[in-house]
């Protein structure tokens, strides 16, 4: 079989599902997750197992089940594809986000600016959710600084709600902690306030916010993650708290270890620049308002990264923004990844043909789960996959949510290894 057949029947089998959950969602605003995936359920085995024709097994595209081709491409605003890789250090990182690093009183200083708006996302294409955002984007920025930094933001609400951030750090100080009930509480809109941090643990983590109803300003889509790299140095001298092994079982091997793995872990490092780091932030969106989520996904947008219109040689159709992830298969690969669903008690992650090391909140430098293929996460959980296809052959590797109903609903995605 040919590597591009390969190809082809895995865009049929994006569009398949895309077309489907498009349609069942188009026009109508009270449809609900069950409708949906019954409508899926039309689609028929061949054509969402990649087995029929160009058209999922029906001549012409159409038939009394509807149309299979997707409606077009996502719009130009929100990237999925950039989000994955682009880390917001105070050095660098996305031009809207003001951001800079500076010492005060001995310490290094990491500055952002944040604001929320009220704003519309598209969701899947021509589906629209009216989302409240940090920035205007959903996921927020991704905040990445080093262990012992001091994280400064200032945050201005400009949204019509109330809104806080409440940062998943250990943090010494309450009235930085973006609840209601300590230091400025809400903040209504138009007004200010500058958070204090301390980047502590090393780890990925989860930022929010904290109004009530809960449920609704985090599903809306005001959240985000910081991403606190291990410092070395500390690490040498305190490695006990980087593993599981008492301080007496520490060796100067595996003290030598630990430091190799920080190194590798923190952006300010040329270890680093070997691997391949990518942000995925799994959620999903309640188009009806129901209480129950009708679109999932990995970054927002339904199966951003399926498969679009390609040559099969790892050159996509230009301004394609549905597309594999495209990874070297000679550098390892790891994903900070950040369950941030809503209305549903767990999310997953599942790779096809592939197992990999977890690191459950990234807080150890030796994994807590090795050689899995499946992980768990409850809302706010997170943690550090790392993978190596360093002896896959070339080609399309699929993964996705192992709760079925949310890969047919959007959270359904491949790697492209070249």
């Amino acid at each position: 079989m040919s590597p591009s057949l390969d190809y082809e029947r895995a865009r049929e089998y994006t569009e398949a599902l895309e077309g489907r959950l498009v349609d069942a969602l188009d026009g109508d605003a009270g449809v609900s997750r069950r409708a949906v995936l019954g409508s899926l359920g039309l689609a028929g085995g061949a054509a969402l197992m990649g087995t029929g024709g160009a058209d999922g097994g029906h001549s012409g595209g159409e038939s009394g089940h509807g149309n299979f081709g997707a409606r077009g491409e996502f719009d130009e605003g929100f990237d999925a594809h950039e989000f994955l890789r682009t880390f917001n250090t105070g050095f660098d990182g996305q031009d809207n986000l003001t951001q800079e690093v500076f010492e005060e009183d001995g310490e290094r200083v990491r500055y952002f600016e944040l604001t929320a708006v009220d704003t519309t996302i598209e969701v899947a294409p021509g589906v629209e959710f009216e989302a409240w955002a940090y920035q205007g984007q959903v996921p927020g920025p991704t905040l990445r600084v080093t262990e012992g930094d001091r994280i400064r933001v200032k945050f201005t609400n400009g949204s019509r709600h109330a809104h806080t951030i409440h940062p998943h750090l250990k943090n010494l100080n309450p009235k930085m902690d973006g609840i209601p009930q300590n230091g400025p509480g809400v903040l209504e809109q138009g007004e200010s306030f500058t958070y204090e941090w301390k980047a502590q643990p090393a780890g990925v983590h989860f930022y929010h916010c904290h109004s009530l109803p809960l449920k609704a300003h985090i599903h809306r889509g005001l959240y985000g993650s910081i991403i606190v790299d291990p410092d070395p140095e500390r690490v040498r001298e305190q490695p006990e708290e980087y593993c599981d092994f008492h301080e007496s079982q520490i060796t100067p091997e595996l003290t030598e270890e630990l430091v190799a793995r920080a190194k590798s872990r923190n952006h300010e490092y040329d270890e680093n620049d070997e691997v391949q780091e990518l942000v995925m932030i799994m959620n999903g969106f309640d188009t009806n308002f129901d209480g129950g989520n009708e679109v999932y996904a990995a970054n927002t947008r339904a199966f951003a990264y399926g498969v679009g219109e390609t040559d099969g040689k790892g050159n996509w159709k230009p301004g394609e923004t549905k597309r594999p992830i495209q990874i070297d298969g000679q550098k390892p690969v790891r994903v900070y990844l950040v369950n941030a669903i809503e209305f549903d008690l767990i999310n997953s992650f599942h790779t096809h043909s592939q197992f990999f090391d977890y690191y459950d909140h990234g807080t150890t430098l030796l994994p807590t789960h090795q050689t899995v293929d499946t992980i768990m996460q409850c809302q706010a959980q997170r943690g550090i996959i790392e993978l190596d296809y360093s002896d896959h052959e070339p080609g399309l590797y699929m993964f996705h949510a192992h709760q079925s109903e949310f890969a047919e609903l959007g959270w359904m995605s491949f790697f492209e290894v070249v």
